[in-house]
């Protein structure tokens, strides 16, 4: 029995999966004391929790919703009144000229970006090779393994810059960044996992007339960005053109289990994915639309974003700092990266003499897991840039008990690494 290129190379496995079956093993073996700092799973927020209770309650009280939720499929677009609802709430809010048209759902953001980037990178019609640009590493792990064809993806290394004692911040190196002919897409997360990084609106925009000029797309990931989760710290604008395809989700603004996205795009790219998922999907599911359909019709979607997840988040990145100050060594040269959004602290250890990968094996001995930052660099085959194996993700997303717990334990680790 013999694979298929494409299916072997599918099922061959991939750095995040070889990570997640360690992180699992790591789990069991430790047992219900371990720190998971190391997920993206969202935090479990009582307000939001009372909101699903009540919406599956409406759902199962009437007979024909709960039959047009589990018994009928939707078009492979996404239902057509949630399409509707989404594309009004972003012409009343951020003044999009959009319609349903240039909506589609899928099932998941990973799934939207397995679409997408398969749409516009690899062999041509022409038979020239297209490729995907990441303009600031480092990005989402889980956009690694996405490309049906090697090569796929290009990246840029950062601008580094010190913005206070023990805090540093990426930016886009503009004088680095060339969009040649083999460029068919930019991609960037705001904010970023892992970093936590908000691209600022002044290099959105510069990166808007790049694309613009080359004639190719912007992917903008907004999984914990606007408008829905909102889990932004520092002041971004939305933005909207002809060459931009926006991506949201409903996995951080708290249903992760519904598997549900949606890809905001010109018409042209939007019944491209729709077309994409009837093929490999049929149709989406429609437990996820049920849910949020109403949130999205009557604005609660973005009104809980601002008044419930923000603040929640806010205040577990305020209390996760407050104890890194307190407990990690002054005279240890650390950094944080500035948390500007989403659940994580970005942590750069220069010059250690341990790696991101020696000192995850050793937290999770002590029953901490983190994830080493060498998995969110990607599409730069020099594996000799130190910095990629100096930086761990630490998610705040957890109990405030745990992430002390789990950051006390960071703290002795990363004094016996210098």
């Amino acid at each position: 029995m013999t694979f298929s290129s494409l299916g072997g190379m599918l099922s061959g496995g991939s750095g995040i999966e070889l990570l997640m079956d360690d992180l699992g093993h790591a789990l069991s073996a430790s047992g219900p004391s371990t720190r998971m700092l190391g997920g993206g799973n969202p935090a479990h927020i009582p307000a939001m929790e009372a909101v699903w209770e009540r919406r599956l309650r409406e759902i199962m009280g009437d007979p024909a919703v709960l039959r047009r939720t589990l018994a009928i499929y939707d078009p492979p677009r996404g239902n057509p009144g949630v399409l509707e609802s989404l594309a009004a709430l972003l012409r009343e809010q951020f003044g999009w000229p959009v319609g349903p048209e240039h909506i589609a759902v899928t099932p998941g953001g990973q799934t939207a970006f397995y679409f997408l980037f398969n749409l516009f990178g690899g062999k041509r019609p022409d038979g020239t090779p297209g490729r995907i640009l990441f303009p600031l590493m480092p990005e989402y792990i889980g956009y690694a393994n996405q490309a049906l064809e090697p090569g796929m993806f290009a990246s840029v290394r950062p601008d580094i810059t010190h913005t206070a004692p023990h805090r540093f911040k990426y930016t886009i190196d503009f004088d680095r960044l060339a969009l040649g002919p083999e460029i068919a897409a930019m991609c960037v997360s705001r904010p970023t996992n892992p970093s936590g990084n908000v691209i600022s609106d002044a290099e959105l925009v510069h990166l808007e007339a790049m694309a613009s000029k080359a004639g190719i797309p912007l992917i903008i990931d907004n999984a914990y960005g606007w408008p829905f989760p909102g889990i932004m710290f520092a002041d971004a604008k939305p933005l909207w053109s002809d060459h931009t395809v926006h991506v949201m989700s409903l996995s951080k603004f708290g249903l992760p289990g519904t598997r549900t996205a949606f890809v905001i795009a010109p018409p042209k790219i939007a019944a491209a994915v729709s077309s994409m998922m009837a093929v490999t999907g049929l149709a989406n599911g429609n437990f996820g639309q049920a849910i949020a359909g109403p949130l999205i019709a009557n604005g609660d979607i973005t009104r809980l974003s601002r008044e419930v997840i923000r603040p929640y988040y806010l205040a577990k990145r305020d209390a996760a700092l407050k104890v890194v100050s307190e407990v990690f060594p002054d005279s240890i040269p650390y950094r944080l990266h500035e948390c500007e959004g989403a659940l994580f602290l970005w942590l750069w250890l220069e010059n250690a003499r341990r790696t991101s990968r020696e000192l995850y094996d050793r937290l999770k001995q002590r029953g901490v897991i983190v994830v080493p930052g060498e998995y969110f660099f990607f599409g730069d085959t020099d594996d000799s840039w130190r910095h990629r194996h100096e930086c761990l993700r630490i998610s705040f997303a957890m109990a405030d008990a745990d992430v002390q717990a789990g950051l006390e334990i960071i703290a002795e680790e990363i004094a016996a690494a210098y």
